[in-house]
This record gives structure tokens, C-alpha cells and sequence, in this order.
């Protein structure tokens, strides 16, 4: 276990805060002319996906939380449960609710794809705390608006639908069954895959 100064809770780390994970998402030290220095927070819980804001005195610390990875592979979703397995072990499969699951992972799930589990270990109990994609992913275009000839030189964009059913924008040169990768953080076409 190791403990974190007021000045070392900076955006990203993990931190256990009232018994429960959070991810740091601002953070700002500021001293005052009077007053000793304080660190003002901005923490997401990372169960319950509620925001808390927090100042951090110079005497203060806080626990680091324990957050590993580990790779799983996506099954499919049914009501609002995400069904994922142990790649090694497909037979080892468990759900993931909804409320961790951020938006752009929701988008860019796709049947068999590898996605990383955010592991929280605390009190000798592991529980998946959120689940991240790779940020550059492969999908094939189902559906594309036809090119026109002379479309590449005005650089423009039109919307397709990917192999999941998400709606991008892509240059107009991208056509049907076409794969093309896309950055899943960002949300956007990145290149026609090699």
C-alpha cells in the first residue's frame, strides 16, 4: 500500500478515497498568501461513476489504489450488460453493468474484440472497476454513400456505418467493405487499414 502526498494527487492516478476507488480527473495545488498550500480535486468514482470535488491539505495523504489491467474479449450485449470472457478461457464469462462503461467503449464494441478490465483489489476483493479498447481498431464499413468523382479534391467528409451498427464521419474516398481503422478515444477515422 503505498500513500500519496497532497501534492503527488495529480489527473490519473487512482486513489481510495472513503473506502471506494476514484480516478483523478483535475487537480490544482494553490497557495495562498495566509494560508499553507492546498491541492483542490476533482475525483470520478469509479463504481458509481459520481463526481466529488475535494481539497487536499499540506498534511494530508491518501491511499494509491491498486488498479491492474487484464484482457478480456467481448461477447455481446443484451439489456444493458456487457458480456465479456478470459480470452484463454471462453467458458470463464462474466457481465460488466452498464454504468462502467464509458460511451466511446459502448460505440466501438464489436463481437470478439479484446478490451482491457480495470481490476481494483482492495480488502482482499477484486472487482472490475471499468473497461477500456484499444485506441486504434479495425472495422469494416457496412454502409457508404457512393463517391463521386472528384470528391478526394475538396477534402470533404461523409458519414458511414461501421460492421457494429456506429455512425463515423470518413473522406469521401472510403466505400463500402473497406476496412478502415478508427482511434476509439476520439472517435475518429484515423486510415484505411494496411
Amino acid at each position: 500500500m503505498s500513500l500519496l502526498d497532497y501534492n503527488e494527487i495529480k489527473i490519473g492516478k487512482y486513489v481510495v478515497y472513503e473506502g471506494e476507488p476514484y480516478e483523478v480527473t483535475d487537480s490544482h495545488v494553490a497557495r495562498t498568501q495566509q494560508r499553507k498550500p492546498q491541492n483542490q480535486v476533482k475525483m470520478r468514482n469509479l463504481i458509481s461513476g459520481r463526481a466529488v470535488t475535494t481539497t487536499f491539505h499540506a498534511s494530508d495523504q491518501i491511499e494509491e489504489a491498486e488498479v491492474s489491467k487484464k484482457d478480456i474479449k467481448f461477447l455481446y450485449a443484451n439489456k444493458g450488460e456487457y458480456w465479456f470472457c478470459d480470452p484463454t478461457d471462453p467458458k470463464n464469462r462474466f457481465v460488466v453493468k452498464d454504468s462502467l462503461m464509458d460511451g466511446n467503449t459502448k460505440k466501438f464494441l464489436k463481437d470478439n474484440c479484446t478490451a482491457i478490465a480495470l481490476m481494483f483489489e482492495y480488502d482482499d476483493e477484486e472487482q472490475i472497476i471499468g473497461v477500456k479498447l484499444p485506441i486504434k481498431v479495425n472495422f469494416v464499413v457496412k454502409e457508404a454513400p457512393p463517391s463521386i468523382k472528384g470528391d478526394s479534391a475538396t477534402g470533404g467528409n461523409k458519414q458511414v456505418v461501421l460492421e457494429n451498427g456506429t455512425s463515423i464521419n470518413v473522406p469521401l474516398f472510403i466505400n463500402a467493405g473497406e476496412t478502415i481503422v478508427v482511434n476509439t478515444e476520439s472517435a475518429e477515422y484515423v486510415e484505411r487499414a494496411k
